[in-house]
């Protein structure tokens, strides 16, 4: 049965819309400290990039079906370049992207050694959208939005959401019933009104929320805080659901009229979180666009969650490993 839903993606066209970035890595090896500055001299053995942010959402769904689109803004750069090569090879349509000629593409380099993150250097400028470039990506979106079966909105908050560009597109995609999801950022607080889904993980949402986190021991059904949290930001966005991404404690999912719902976490070693939740997105998107209940979504993101995270760097999950996954 869950094979069956799970190969049904393949079916699934999503747009992403959010913050894309170039995530390039150095891996090398420490075998002394510099004698100009107390800090470790990396001796390099390889680089890679990868799709990151938004982008890295839209390569998770790539993976599993041939109609994922993404929707950005990047400079006129060689990481532009390389972000666009890296995507297409994946089968992600980058056609929806917006190219600047004023601002660079986001990139953030990591300096890795044996496996221990030392450093990362950012590069970017955080901008909001101009207003042609919202009437651009706003057409756009209007004119891709009959062939799609749901939308992502992913905010890392460096600009290119902005509550003018989300009221614009969550006001076409409900007018032609499609459905939303949204991976919020705490540092660029905005309306959800017309969202099907909000998926901030536990950080997030005590800041959204304005509630202090104490971290109450004990199981998430009975975190006092946390089903306050969830309940209070279900008004607040003004949604008919909020899952909460948990980390080792899984995800919990709050509904109107409906009990919580805990989904414990799947994970059996953790090597590196990043990009956890732009796995947990993009699968649930997946889920829910082919018909599956939002507590069936949440397991499945919940699984492929489970899987990113006992991989090193910005990894994604495959399909055979989705389902190995439930027959174990």
């Amino acid at each position: 049965m869950i094979a069956s839903h799970i190969k049904s993606f393949s079916r699934a066209r999503i747009l992403v819309i959010g913050d894309v970035m170039l995530d390039h890595f150095i891996w090398g090896a420490v075998r002394r400290i510099s004698p100009e500055a107390p800090v470790p001299i990396v001796e390099v053995t390889k680089e890679t990039t990868f799709p990151g942010g938004a982008a890295n959402v839209a390569r998770n769904l790539s993976a599993f079906t041939s109609h994922a689109y993404l929707m950005g803004r990047v400079g006129r750069d060689s990481a532009a370049g390389e972000l666009r090569r890296l995507l297409h090879e994946e089968g992600v349509n980058t056609d929806p992207m917006l190219e600047s000629s004023t601002l660079p593409t986001i990139a953030k380099t990591r300096i890795i050694a044996r496996q221990q993150h030392l450093v990362r250097v950012d590069r970017e400028t955080i901008q909001k959208l101009s207003a042609d470039e919202l009437d651009e990506v706003s057409q756009g979106v209007e004119a891709m939005l009959p062939e799609l079966d749901g939308l992502i909105i992913e905010d890392y908050g460096k600009g290119f959401i902005t509550q003018a560009f989300v009221d614009r597109v969550l006001g076409q995609a409900k007018a032609a019933g499609k459905l939303v999801t949204v991976d919020p950022s705490p540092h660029n607080p905005l309306s959800w009104r017309g969202a099907t889904l909000v998926k901030p993980n536990r950080l997030e949402a005590f800041a959204a929320a304005g509630i202090q986190d104490q971290r109450t021991p004990g199981p998430p059904l009975e975190d006092r805080r946390l089903l306050e949290v969830g309940e209070q930001l279900l008004d607040q966005w003004a949604v008919g659901k909020v899952l909460v991404t948990l980390g080792e404690q899984g995800m919990m999912l709050f509904q109107r009229d409906s009990a919580p719902h805990h989904i414990p976490t799947r994970a059996r070693e953790v090597y590196d979180v990043s990009g956890a939740g732009d796995t947990a997105i993009a699968f649930l998107t997946l889920a829910m666009a082919v018909g599956l209940s939002a507590e069936a979504a949440a397991e499945i993101a919940n699984r492929a969650s489970g899987i990113v995270v006992g991989k090193l760097g910005t990894a994604r999950v495959m399909e055979d490993e989705l389902l190995q996954s439930f027959e174990d």
